[in-house]
């Protein structure tokens, strides 16, 4: 959980008016308790009126609300369309996460840009081959890729030539058409690129930790050098 989260998610429990310790925040939020104490401190600092001491608890007294959430036009049709892109051409999980965004971002608008989000015409509609077990598989790599998780499948190059690999995930890159998964080959020794169309029979193998030369950093780096930019 990023930090600006987090303390968002601490404003929101203390909120009810009732006394709440830095041990149950740090439960909730899976944190430490000295982290929660120095967010508390960073909170009040901030001006938010929180009470209380360690070892004892915090409460927030009434009458405190976060500010409107404010976007600019342009930053409202970007944060719209780019949902609904995702809505079309995501995972089933990233999908649904799009359309909840989608409300949360009209909710919080004040109405006079709530309106101008609802006249965005900028619309995506996802094409017959994304279909739910295109999108499953974009939800098992993006979830392999947090978790670092090593995958095995079968991948049909673009002569037709067919391989097993065996993958660290280390990202997903979406192209217009079709998304790639990028990620170190072990039967190659190398970085790969990998069309999501092609892939099959994919299944878990273990979990990886990165290494100095096979991170994403270090395929940047080679790309940069290689000039390469296209899946394999």
């Amino acid at each position: 959980m990023r930090r600006a989260d987090r303390l968002f998610q601490i404003v929101q429990h203390l909120r009810g008016g009732r006394l709440t310790t830095a041990r149950q925040l740090s439960e909730r939020l899976e944190v430490s308790e000295r982290t929660i104490y120095r967010d508390i401190v960073d909170l009040i600092g901030a001006g938010v009126p929180i009470d209380g001491e360690a070892g004892i608890g915090y409460l927030m007294r009434e009458g405190f609300d976060l500010p409107p959430m404010m976007f600019s036009k342009e930053e409202i049709v970007a944060l719209v369309a780019g949902a609904r892109l995702i809505r079309a051409w995501g995972g089933t999980d990233m999908a649904k996460a799009a359309q909840e965004a989608l409300v949360k971002i009209e909710t919080v608008l004040p109405p006079s840009a709530r309106d101008h989000g609802r006249q965005v015409q900028i619309h995506a509609f996802a094409p017959p081959q994304i279909n739910d077990d295109y999108r499953k598989r974009l939800d098992d790599l993006e979830r392999a890729v947090e978790l670092r998780t090593r995958l095995s499948f079968d991948y049909e190059d673009a002569a037709g030539d067919a391989t097993s690999r065996t993958v660290r995930p280390l990202g997903l890159w979406y192209w217009g058409r079709v998304w790639t998964l990028v990620g170190w080959c072990e039967l190659r020794n190398d970085f790969r690129m990998f069309r999501l169309d092609r892939i099959s029979a994919m299944k878990p193998d273990g979990k990886f930790t990165h290494e100095p030369g096979k991170t994403l950093t270090d395929f940047y780096r080679q790309m940069e050098l290689e000039g390469r930019t296209r899946p394999t």
